[in-house]
């Protein structure tokens, strides 16, 4: 399948930004079947030729150094491609640019987020947690400071009434300081009054929870019982050393075009925090392959980590079009992603999905989606962010595009 690059084009995403003309090479690494494979599966190959049309256009034109993305429909991925690179060169270090490829591991940001929650859902089943009992019941210290009927629920649905508190950095690795650090948080409105979109911390109570369940670092517990169980062995939250050559780098989109590096995302403290609702990296394949397993009501190619009755409850609406104070809009809040419901338009999953379609997106550079109706998953990521309005123009668009390309629909293929 070949991928043309316009020879001219002008930044429909971010027009009052001045972009230098860029001469990249898109290193397009492919892993795909055949456009005949494509169309058993469902998918237009030429409606979705679109979407590799776009990316390419978009690193072209400098508005992000390199992109990942990968689709899935039947427990298999169908099309996973990279663009662009992975690493831009430094002048400073002397280091030149690497292409992104297969191996790179893209920052996910608040991608993280399900996968963290996922471990939540796994403790909840085997009765280990009740998502509508106080958190201060595993936690009492938690229970200061008015926080004493907040629940797991709180936090999964962004109601726990604390959304921009944090953790130190030297909590990172010090679980003491870090247990100590959310039982301190303060309140900044009554729990379940708001839905405010909680950044860092209702994420890092999540992990506090895991451990004082499991006694095991969080990490480890997301390792052995979310990701490792399906072989999902590109998705990390805590990075080894092992693997840190292979991680994109993560930059900032200046109002000049340029692309700075984002220096507090991007150093060895980083990579091996874990940060539950931030830190995590992956690959674009395994990602769309988590929502598979999603899709497949908690199995993935015959291994099974959560029962169906948990996935769908895990994946409904539980906020209803009560607006996100955080986004201006109703963002349809489940345990861990958001829904396209049925209000007029949606952040990140495409106005024209299935109202069941969920996801999740990170902080200026991506999303994915999973399709109940269809079966299809789809991960887009980037690894520099672009600021508002353009990035929520690019998703809309770049989104549409691969829901277009889906033509069997109600999970027949």
């Amino acid at each position: 399948m070949p991928y043309t690059v316009p020879v001219t084009w002008a930044s429909p995403i971010l027009p009052w930004i001045n972009l230098p003309e860029i001469v990249v090479p898109i290193n397009t690494s492919t892993a795909q079947p055949s456009a005949a494979d494509l169309n058993q599966f469902g998918i237009d190959p030429r409606r979705f030729e679109r979407v590799y049309d776009r990316i390419n256009a978009d690193v072209r034109a400098g508005l992000y150094p390199g992109a990942a993305i990968a689709l899935a429909r039947g427990g298999r991925i169908l099309a996973e491609s990279t663009f662009g690179n992975a690493r831009l060169a430094d002048r400073e270090s002397g280091t030149e640019a690497i292409a992104a490829n297969q191996e790179t591991l893209w920052l996910l940001f608040s991608q993280t987020k399900p996968i963290t929650s996922c471990a939540l859902w796994i403790l909840a089943e085997r009765g280990l947690l009740n998502l509508h009992h106080p958190v201060a019941f595993y936690l009492p210290d938690f229970a200061c400071g008015g926080k004493q009927d907040i629940t797991a629920y709180h936090l999964l649905t962004h109601q726990a009434g604390f959304p921009s508190a944090n953790v130190p950095e030297a909590a990172w690795q010090d679980y003491d300081l870090l247990r100590r650090s959310v039982c301190d948080f303060a309140l900044e409105h009554a729990p379940g009054s708001k839905v405010f979109y909680h950044g860092y911390a209702a994420h890092w109570v999540q992990a506090v929870l895991i451990q004082e369940i499991t006694g095991c670092d969080f990490r480890r517990f997301i390792k052995e019982e979310v990701l490792a169980p399906l072989g999902l062995n590109n998705i990390f939250v805590g990075v080894p050393e092992s693997d840190h050559h292979r991680l994109a780098g993560s930059y900032q989109c200046t109002a000049g075009g340029e692309h700075e590096i984002s220096h507090e995302f991007d150093n060895t403290d980083f990579y091996l925090s874990g940060v539950p609702g931030a830190a995590g990296y992956a690959t674009a394949g395994d990602i769309a392959l988590f929502y598979q397993m999603l899709l497949g009501l908690g199995q993935l190619n015959g291994k099974r980590i959560l029962s169906p009755r948990m996935v769908q409850y895990a994946t409904s609406n539980q906020t209803g079009d009560r607006l996100d104070e955080f986004f201006g809009m109703p963002m349809h809040r489940a345990l861990g992603v958001h829904v396209r419901g049925h209000s007029p338009t949606i952040r990140g999953l495409s106005s024209i999905a299935h109202p069941s379609t969920y996801g999740h997106g990170g902080v200026g550079t991506s999303y994915s989606f999973a399709d109940p109706d269809s079966g299809v998953s789809f991960t887009y990521l980037t690894n520099s962010r672009l600021p508002e309005p353009g990035h929520s123009k690019r998703l809309e668009e770049i989104f549409t595009i691969a829901h277009s390309a889906i033509l069997n629909i109600n999970n027949h293929c």
